[in-house]
């Protein structure tokens, strides 16, 4: 019983993190509402389910990364009082790391919906 007590706090703590990142972080914001975006033209294009596990791999992989970036942010805010480079550098490889996912999404994105959206267009 004391294991599942362990358990369910630690999701209750991941969720936590999840809506801490989502009210706080205006980018998390900005990816939720693209994502939702992409999901209604998914259904509306009726994408097959590859491609739909293909979206939603690629939004996921945003929302980790955004989120592991607000966590690196914390953590070099709270270890450092004033600049220093490696603190920014530390925030910039983990923005990086968010941009990345990004452009990647972009080209799952541009693989996905190019050829239905062309079909609806012609």
């Amino acid at each position: 019983m004391k294991q599942m007590n362990r358990l369910i706090r630690s999701f209750g703590h991941a969720i936590e993190g999840i809506v801490y990142t989502v009210k706080t972080q205006r980018n998390m914001q900005i990816h939720i509402g693209a994502a939702l975006l992409v999901l209604f033209m998914g259904w509306l294009l009726q994408i097959s389910w590859s491609d739909v596990l293909l979206v939603f791999f690629s939004i996921f992989l945003v929302f980790i990364l955004e989120m592991v970036n607000t966590a690196i942010e914390a953590t070099v805010d709270l270890v450092t009082g004033e600049f220093h480079p490696l603190a920014k550098t530390a925030k910039d490889v983990a923005a990086g790391a968010v941009l990345l996912a990004a452009i990647l999404a972009v080209i799952v994105g541009f693989y996905v919906f190019l050829e239905p959206l062309l079909v609806l267009l012609n």
